[in-house]
Formats: C-alpha cells, sequence, structure tokens
C-alpha cells in the first residue's frame, strides 16, 4: 500500500459505508425458498464447469462473481459481503474490535503511536503518543506489511502481548505487557455544550454501541440544562435502525410514530417512541447535507414529519431501502434488501434507481452541476408526491430529506480541499511530525492554555505546503489561510486531547451552526 492510498483509505472507507447499509435487524420477515429449478440450474452448471471445462477454475471465485453480478441488477444497497472482509465488516458494525487499544501511523517503516484509547489496554499500560513500537511478542515489527502488524497487534481477548518500545530521550528500549481487549469504535464524535442554551452532539455512523453513547453525552449535558439539543448527521451514512430509533425515542412523546417499513407482500412494521424519552420537551436541530443517509434520514424524517424540530443543511442522499444479513454458509454473507422504510407521513425518501447504479451514485455529483448545492431553487421536489404534518408543513418524498432551512456551500475549491485533507487523514500525519519535534512542550498544555495560544504559525503552513508537495499536490493557502488555521489546529487537538475538542474548535467557524444561531437570535 502506498502512502496516497493510506492518506485516502478513510475515505473510501467512508463512502463504501454509505453505499449499503444494514437496517433491519429489529425486522421479522419470514424467508422463502428460492425456486428449486432456479437452484438446481445454478448448482449444475457449477458442477458442469468444475468436473468437465478444459483448464483448472477456481469455482469459488466463480460463485463470488456470480454473486455480485445478480447483486448489481437488484438495486445499489443489496451488497455481498466475502469471507475476508466479514469479520472487520462486523467489528465496523459493532462498534469494537479486540486489540491494544492504539492508532499508529508506520513511519520509516516503524509503529509510531498517534494516540491511545482512553482506559484501553496500551493506555492503561502507560504507552504514550510518540512511542514506536518495536516488537510484540518478539516478532520484529520494524519493515512488516500493515496486514501482519495487525494480526500481530489483534487477536483474542485477553490474550497477551509483549512489546518492546522505544521513546525520546529514552536510551533503552522501554518493556510493556497488556492483555488485549474489546476497543471500542466511536460512532459519536463529539458532545458539549456550544454555548450557555445549546447542546451539541456529532454521530458518525450508526453502530451496536451508538444510543449509549450518545445517551452518555446526553446525560454529560443534562446538567447544564440546555434548551435545545443540536444532532448533528452530516457525513452519516446510516447504519442500525433500532440505534436511530432508540436515540428519537428520547425527544418523541409515547406512542408517535417513528418509522414504518414494508415489504414486497405488503407486509408493514411500524416503530412507536415509548414514554421513556428526557428530552421530550427539549427543542431539537437535526443538521444534514449530501451524505446524511439511511438511518441518519430516519431521524430526520422522524423529527420534521412530527413538527419536533427543525431541520438544517442541503437535501439528505435518498436511502429508504431495509438491508437484512444473510449468511451464505462459508463465512461469507449477502446483505439482501428486503424492504423500504417510509417515514411516519407516509413517504418514501428513496431515491429512483432503475437508471442504474452508475447514475444513481452520479446523483451527487449532478447536484453541483444543476447549482442545488449553492441556491434552494435549484432543488427539485416532485409535486406528486406531497406530504402533510400534523401542523401542515407541506414535506416531499422520493428523494431524500429536504431540509427546513437551507445552507448553501460557501466554499472555495481550496476551502473543500482543506476540509478533505482534514477528514482523510493528510493533516494527521502532517501533525504528527510537527508534535514529534517538540513532544514534551506540546504534552505539557493544559486545554485552555491550547485553545488561548496561536499554535499554528506561518513557519507551520509553509512547512505543511512543502509536506504536500511531496505527494505532488501543489498549494497556495492565501486566500484560505483563517480556514487553514482551523483544521490544522483541530488535527493537533485530536492528537494531544481528544475529537471532542477538535469539534469544538471546528463548530466555532461551522456554517450551518452559524445559520442556526442566527436563527436564534431572530
Amino acid at each position: 500500500m502506498n502512502n496516497s492510498t493510506k492518506i485516502y483509505l478513510p475515505i473510501i472507507i467512508a463512502i463504501a459505508v454509505v453505499s449499503g447499509m444494514y437496517l433491519g435487524q429489529w425486522l421479522n420477515y419470514p424467508e422463502k425458498a428460492a425456486s428449486t429449478s432456479a437452484n438446481q440450474k445454478f448448482s449444475r452448471f457449477i458442477n458442469y464447469i468444475d468436473q468437465s471445462y478444459v483448464d483448472e477454475v477456481n469455482t469459488d471465485s466463480l460463485v463470488e462473481v456470480s454473486l455480485q453480478s445478480i447483486l448489481k441488477q437488484l438495486d445499489p444497497h443489496s451488497t455481498y459481503i466475502s469471507s475476508l472482509n466479514y469479520d472487520q465488516v462486523q467489528a465496523e458494525m459493532r462498534g469494537d474490535f479486540v486489540g491494544i487499544g492504539i492508532s499508529f501511523f508506520t513511519i520509516n517503516d516503524t509503529i509510531a503511536v498517534i494516540n491511545t484509547i482512553p482506559n484501553g489496554p496500551s493506555d492503561l499500560a502507560g504507552i504514550l503518543p510518540g512511542d514506536r513500537i518495536v516488537s510484540a511478542n518478539n516478532k520484529n515489527l520494524i519493515t512488516s506489511t500493515t496486514d501482519s502488524i495487525f494480526s500481530v497487534l489483534k487477536g483474542k481477548p485477553n490474550t497477551q502481548v509483549n512489546l518492546k518500545v522505544k521513546r525520546a530521550n529514552q536510551k533503552r528500549l522501554l518493556d510493556f505487557s497488556l492483555q488485549r481487549k474489546r476497543v471500542p469504535l466511536k460512532s459519536v464524535d463529539a458532545g458539549f455544550m456550544l454555548n450557555d442554551s445549546l447542546g451539541y452532539i456529532k454521530l458518525n455512523r450508526f453502530s451496536e454501541t451508538t444510543y449509549s453513547e450518545f445517551k452518555t453525552k446526553l446525560n454529560q449535558l443534562q446538567p447544564k440544562n440546555p434548551k435545545g439539543i443540536i444532532i448533528d448527521l452530516r457525513n452519516n451514512g446510516g447504519g442500525y435502525m433500532k440505534e436511530a430509533t432508540d436515540i428519537l425515542d428520547e425527544f418523541l412523546s409515547d406512542e408517535t410514530l417513528m418509522v414504518f417499513t414494508k415489504n414486497k407482500d405488503g407486509q408493514v412494521n411500524k416503530r412507536f417512541a415509548t414514554s421513556s424519552g428526557a428530552f421530550e420537551d427539549t427543542n431539537v436541530y437535526v443538521l444534514i447535507n449530501e451524505k446524511t443517509a439511511s438511518a441518519s434520514e430516519v431521524i430526520a424524517g422522524a423529527i420534521q414529519d412530527n413538527d419536533r424540530g427543525l431541520i438544517i443543511g442541503r437535501r439528505s442522499f435518498g436511502k429508504g431501502l431495509v438491508q437484512r444479513e444473510m449468511k451464505l454458509g462459508d463465512g461469507s454473507a449477502v446483505r439482501l434488501t428486503v424492504a423500504r422504510y417510509y417515514t411516519p407521513t407516509g413517504r418514501s425518501i428513496q431515491r429512483p434507481y432503475d437508471a442504474g447504479t452508475e447514475d444513481y451514485y452520479d446523483d451527487y455529483q449532478s447536484r453541483y452541476v444543476n447549482g442545488e448545492m449553492k441556491f434552494k431553487d435549484s432543488m427539485s421536489v416532485n409535486k406528486n408526491l406531497q406530504y402533510k404534518t400534523p401542523k401542515g408543513k407541506i414535506v416531499y418524498g422520493g428523494g431524500g430529506i429536504i431540509p427546513d432551512v437551507f445552507v448553501p456551500i460557501k466554499d472555495t475549491q481550496t476551502e473543500k480541499d482543506i476540509k478533505f485533507m482534514f477528514e482523510g487523514g493528510v493533516m494527521s500525519r502532517f501533525m504528527f511530525n510537527q508534535l514529534d519535534q517538540h513532544r514534551d512542550y506540546y504534552n505539557a498544555l493544559s486545554e485552555n492554555e491550547f485553545l488561548s495560544s496561536d499554535l499554528i504559525t506561518y513557519e507551520m503552513i509553509e512547512d505543511f505546503e512543502n509536506y504536500l508537495g511531496d505527494f505532488s499536490m501543489s498549494y497556495d493557502f492565501d486566500s484560505s489561510i483563517k480556514q487553514l488555521k482551523i483544521y490544522l489546529k483541530a488535527t493537533m487537538a485530536q492528537q494531544l486531547f481528544d475529537d471532542n475538542l477538535a469539534n469544538q474548535i471546528i463548530a466555532d467557524h461551522d456554517l450551518m451552526i452559524k445559520r442556526l444561531l442566527q436563527l436564534k437570535s431572530n
């Protein structure tokens, strides 16, 4: 894997997650047997190839290709998961993995610790950001491939790992002995008071742990008596529907319809709120954009259709299909679309996909071309799919959630690239190198000292421009210097403190949040 691939891998993964999210774990639709003649025909054909074809053929590979080809004929969100990828996909959806609890880069063929996960094995053992892990269980990790590194650091729960670590200013290698544990993969990036009256919570996906993470943030905000809660679902590709409806239950009153699904036989499953919500009388604001999809749209749709709060941003992705995972017996599985979901007013927000998968995903780019990202009037709606909320507000189906308050993209291309560099990891590796030069100074900063200090110098910006040149990227940031400093400082906050502080820095300059604050002040 080359450097550029490593840098953009998080973005590639994020796009893949949007393309097929599993929403149907609370459904219980009966399975139907496939046509016997079709089964026999396919099996016989594979057997003929296996027994009689002139050359040696990997029939397992043929079956996988056939499965993927068949799924492409169905819809854009029915997907095949190979046995090789199954465990990784499950870990993403489960919200944890078994390991030693570090994030790291491979720098000069050595594992360099970016930071440790709080209360994880490495954190409790005393491993620090900037440490270099030289070996694990006597296996030299220098020059090892990424796959072999993961195979050593990951493993079964409660198994022991003996590490040798090089730390700056220490002449001898340090020895650490720790046990692998289940390490959480955060789905809630941040939760804090934006000001004296507004709480803010940001979610990046819906895994099995999302509601408990969200509830923890709510409990932390509750003593501060927020008058409103902002739920930031921008760039959230979805996930488990149950986690989304559990979150909705905190804000909707007893017996309020949240979502319903309908399968091919017309069977309807409805999900209602209970009386257990702790924030049923608190104002709600949901931030969405063109990458808000699936379970995220369930939340936005329910809040909008029940006249419960304001939806702010740009039209969401438009995914209203429910997938259920079905195992294939060899460690692989398919996530097959088994139903459509509908918002409380009865609207489907699934975009049409009859023109094919490529056209379906090209819709994202076409929104830029037709001006929808910048001008509210450029957003087309299907007048034949018009619905009314209980208070008489008009809402539309057939293509995502249309916000109540539109906020256009105003970024220049350079400013878009800056956000991409932050989200894709380019800034993270650069900032690690910067911090590594003065670890003792940066590690000694308190949070207040960090926030009040102008740590992003022009010399650092020049270093960043030179760093990008190593990847054949040429930039002059003079016209976007303010935004660049914001995102570089947010990156520094991620590595020195946590994502919560990084998101606070970004939120202070966020256009959607500024628009919301304007509405509140009027």
